[in-house]
Parts: C-alpha cells; structure tokens; sequence
C-alpha cells in the first residue's frame, strides 16, 4: 500500500475516534484520498454552530505536499464567507501554498489533516475582517464600522446557508416551506440492512456522510440558533442590505440583505419537520417489526441485552422497556442515586431509532424536565456515544451526563444557556444552579 495512503487512513482514523465536536471527516471506503470534512464554527464568532463544509483531495506525494483543498459551503458559489475563503471554493492558507507567507508557515511534512483543518478553524473568528491582507494600513474609524456590518452579515448567512438551507435540503423542504419529494435509503428485510444503506449512500452520485451528524447538532444547538435571531436582529432594519466590504467584487462577495423574520419562520418549520421524522421512525418501525426485518431483529437483541446488563449493574439503578413492544422506541427510567444531587430522582427518557440505524443516530429526549446545562430546554440531550451503533452506549452516555462531577468546560456542550450561565459562574450562580437542578429532581416525582 502506497505511504501516503497508509498516514492519510491512521489520521483519518484518529479523527472520527476523536472525542473534538468542532472537526467531521468521512471519505468513501474506496477512495480515501478524497475526503470531505465539516468543521463546526466557533462559539462566540458569527460562524457559531454553523456547519461549513470542505472537500481535501490528497495526492500520492502527501505528506510530502499538501493536498488541494476545497470550500463547499459557499451558497452555489455565490458568497464568500471570509476573505480567505472565496465564493469559488478557494481556500487561502499559506500552509496550503495557496496564500503567501511568512518563513515556517510554509507546508511540512508534520503537518497533517488535522492540523489543516485547525488552520481554516482559525480563520473563523470574532473578527474576520482582520484576515485581509492590508487590514493593519485601513482607516480606523471607517475600518471599524466595516468590521461591525461584516460581523452582522456574517451571522445572517451562517444562520441562512449552512445551517437552515442544508437542513431544508435534507428534509426536503422548500424555503417557502413546501416540501418535495425526497428519496431516502428503504430498509430492507435483509440481516444486514444498515451495511446495504451504508453502500447506497457510500456508491451514489451525491454522498452526504454528514446529514445525520447535522441533523443531531441542529436540535442541540436550536434553542441557541432561536436566541441569536432574536439578539441579531435588534441590530438591523428588515431587509436592510448588506454592505459591501473594500476587498469584495462582484462573483466573490456576499450579497443580500438581513431577513430575520423569514429566518425564523424557517428554523421553527425545520425543527418541526425532525419531529415528524423521528415519528415517522417509529410507524416505520412497527412495520419492519411485523416483516420480521435484520433491524428490528437486532434491536430486539440489543434491548434484551441491555435489559439484562444493567439489571446485574450495582452503579445504577434504570428499569428498561419498549413502547408498545416496538424495538424501534425504548424508555428508559433513571433513578437518582443516593447521596447525589439526583438521590430521590425519577427520570423518564425516550431513545428512538431509525429503520436505517446505525447509519441514523437514535435520537434521545428527555420526556422530564431536567435542567441541565447539557440538556436543551425541550429535553434534548447533548452527548456522545463511546459507540453509535449500540443501544447500550447512548443509555451510558447519557447517565455519565447526568452523574458527571467537576466536568471540563466545553462551550459546544453547552446547550441551556441559562444554566451554563450559572453554572459556570460565580459560587452564588453555581448554588442557584444546583436549587434549580435540585427542584427538578423533586418535582420529576410529580411526573409519575
């Protein structure tokens, strides 16, 4: 096997073992020189939870020579999202030789996917205007302004493009909110249902390894995305146009004007369509089960024998069953352990699974209120599993959020605002975060 080939499957690997939710990567099982990428934008940027995607083509010379990298996200190349990266698709970094630099940052051999994809991350910060050559020699005063509305504009379409259009593209909506007809992998009755999506989507003209992994962010960072169209649009008139920076031309710009209204009528339908799909999982589902199908089979297999796991488990106490003895829809019931913040605790959670799983993630919500700043105030929980493709590990995943002591703080993670906010504060917000997080697990009793 070719050298290059051998380091660029090791990165890869590594990569999608990491535990980072600011990088994606994915490639075909045929052609692992092309790789496609998402890298999540960073908080308290414009680009926060936007998903900006790239295309890295590694030749048989790498890591002796960068590889040829692509924006993706990029409006059908009408808007240039930074001054490094065009509408065109070009990515300008000196260490991909595509943007002079200064001596050392030039490519090397100890360079690698990572770290490439850490550099375009750099580049989406609080300020991007500072990324053009020159900025330093601008006029301050009128400088200043241009880095306010390029900021402003900015955020709109990170809102408009990577997050709300390519959620309506994968749930075939329209963006006046009619929906088309959209064509997903159909399970089949075969044992080996998921590895025959994981070939039609893998050998198809169009592959999205990235559609599951956007729609999971989405309802993570939902609540988030609502307050920033609230905050943002205090700072504009309705349909006030995009002002037009010194180093924009036509073709390599981002043209438009702020409609916030519209946005926000989109995001909400959007949401509303997830949840029709996750029920539309479920009627599925029921279906497969009385075909007898490989998915059903093995999540009935998976439930016994998480069913049986924990009840040998002395470190939790959860009680396990399936909805309507559909193996597609499992509750889970917590019970707060003694002498923690949860002692006396009843908490429901519902795991809904996709007739094409693993390909799909089961998407977890809690059906009890439960205020937790890894928790959104619908219920979703922010996690992720050691294994996407067992049962058991997103019920782990899950009671290892609840139960976590004296976690690291990671702003991705951070899917309750408010209780991030006292969370992370002062010893006094810390006390009214665990009353708060106390009242919840007296009241989940009244749940019952």
């Amino acid at each position: 096997m070719n050298q290059s080939v051998i380091r660029l499957t090791r990165e890869l690997s590594e990569l999608q073992k990491s535990r980072d939710l600011s990088i994606s990567v994915a490639c075909r099982d045929i052609d692992v020189r092309n790789v496609r990428a998402v890298v999540l934008g960073p908080p308290d940027t414009p680009y926060e939870f936007g998903f900006f995607e790239f295309s890295l083509k590694f030749g048989r010379d790498y890591p002796g020579k960068a590889p040829t990298v692509t924006s993706l996200t990029t409006n059908s190349g009408r808007t240039r999202f930074n001054p490094n990266i065009y509408a065109g698709g070009k990515v300008c970094l000196s260490i991909l030789g595509t943007w002079r630099g200064e001596r050392g940052e030039e490519w090397s051999s100890a360079q690698g996917l990572e770290s490439i994809l850490i550099s375009i991350q750099s580049l989406m910060s609080s300020n991007p205007y500072e990324n053009e050559p020159g900025f330093e020699n601008a006029n301050a005063e009128h400088d200043k302004e241009n880095m306010k509305m390029y900021c402003l504009k900015i955020r709109h379409e990170t809102l408009r493009i990577t997050v709300i259009a390519r959620l309506e593209d994968y749930l075939g909506i329209n963006p006046d909110g009619s929906l088309v007809q959209i064509l997903s992998p159909a399970p089949s009755d075969d044992v080996n249902d998921a590895e025959h999506s994981v070939m039609e989507i893998e050998g198809s003209v169009t592959f999205e390894p990235f559609k599951d992994l956007c729609k999971r962010r989405f309802m993570w960072y939902y609540d988030s995305y609502l307050t920033s169209i609230a905050e943002e649009r205090t700072k504009v008139t309705e349909n006030q146009q995009f002002v037009r920076m010194p180093f924009e031309h036509s073709g390599n710009a981002m043209e438009g004007k702020f409609c916030y209204t519209e946005l926000e009528r989109r995001i909400k339908f959007v949401r509303e369509r997830l949840d029709k799909e996750t029920e539309n999982w479920i009627a599925e589902g029921k279906v497969l089960v009385q075909k007898e199908s490989g998915v059903a089979a093995n999540l009935q297999r998976q439930y016994e024998q998480t069913v049986e796991h924990y009840k040998k488990s002395d470190s939790v106490t959860i009680d396990i069953e399936l909805v309507d003895k559909n193996p597609f829809l499992w509750r889970v019931t917590y019970f707060g352990r003694p002498m923690t913040n949860l002692d006396g605790g009843l908490f429901n959670i519902e795991l809904a699974f996709s007739p094409r799983f693993p390909v799909e993630t089961p998407r977890a919500k809690f059906l009890t209120p439960f205020y937790h700043y890894r928790v959104t105030k619908e219920g979703i929980p922010c996690y992720t599993p050691v294994r996407a493709d067992d049962g058991r590990s997103h019920i782990d995943a899950i009671i290892q959020l609840m139960e976590e002591e004296n976690p690291p703080y990671d702003p991705r993670t951070q899917v309750n605002a408010d209780a991030s906010k006292l969370y992370w504060g002062t010893p006094e917000e810390k006390r009214q975060y665990n009353r708060k997080l106390r009242r919840s697990v007296q009241d989940s009793l009244e749940c019952f």
